[in-house]
């Protein structure tokens, strides 16, 4: 059963991507330089809406708050978000948009997957030669959370404030920014 919920919710989650127009490069690197706000609209719109249904769904006991995992700050972190980021940047696709693009028939696409999954495979045959290094060391108390959903429903970093009310607060403040963000036209093909 879980198989088939990850099967479905991929697909519409990829379907979500390719209607949006996320896994053609030249709309995310127009974003990306700020020429058409669309993506960023949608991706703020996304926020506020997860945001908000995670929580709600923690809220009524309908998703356990232990299915979520946080992952420690570390200076490998930054540095793979910043090979991420480059990549994205000259690429036009994220890990997800790429593999959207693959299943359009997109050629430029299996050279990112292909990429991806190679800085993968170095990944893992460089670290246990890394893992002894600062690399992976916490980096800033290691783990952040803005909202606990402990049994008190607390938030971590302002105490008393219930998770869902700071949930709704982020949906109301990238709600405000999509709204206010300038419209755009359609994105030139690459």
């Amino acid at each position: 059963m879980t198989v088939l919920l990850a099967i479905l919710l991929g697909t519409a989650f990829g379907f979500g991507i390719h209607r949006v127009g996320a896994s053609n490069p030249s709309g995310i690197i127009n974003m990306l330089r700020l020429k058409d706000m669309h993506l960023m609209r949608v991706i703020f719109l996304a926020i506020a809406v997860s945001s908000t249904l995670i929580f709600l769904a923690m809220t009524l006991g309908i998703m356990d708050a232990s299915q979520l995992s946080v992952k420690s700050m570390t200076w490998g972190v930054i540095v793979g978000g910043m090979v991420l980021g480059i990549g994205w940047g000259i690429g036009g696709y994220c890990p997800c948009t790429s593999i959207c693009a693959l299943g359009e028939g997109r050629k430029d696409a299996i050279f990112f997957v292909l990429g991806g999954l190679g800085g993968a495979l170095l990944y893992m045959l460089i670290f246990d030669y890394i893992s002894g290094t600062f690399l992976l060391d916490p980096l800033l108390g290691g783990k952040a959370i803005l909202a606990d959903m402990t049994p008190s429903n607390e938030v971590a970093i302002v105490s008393g404030v219930p998770a869902l009310a700071t949930a709704l607060v982020i949906a109301v403040i990238f709600t405000t920014i999509a709204y206010f963000l300038p419209t755009s036209s359609e994105p030139e093909a690459l």
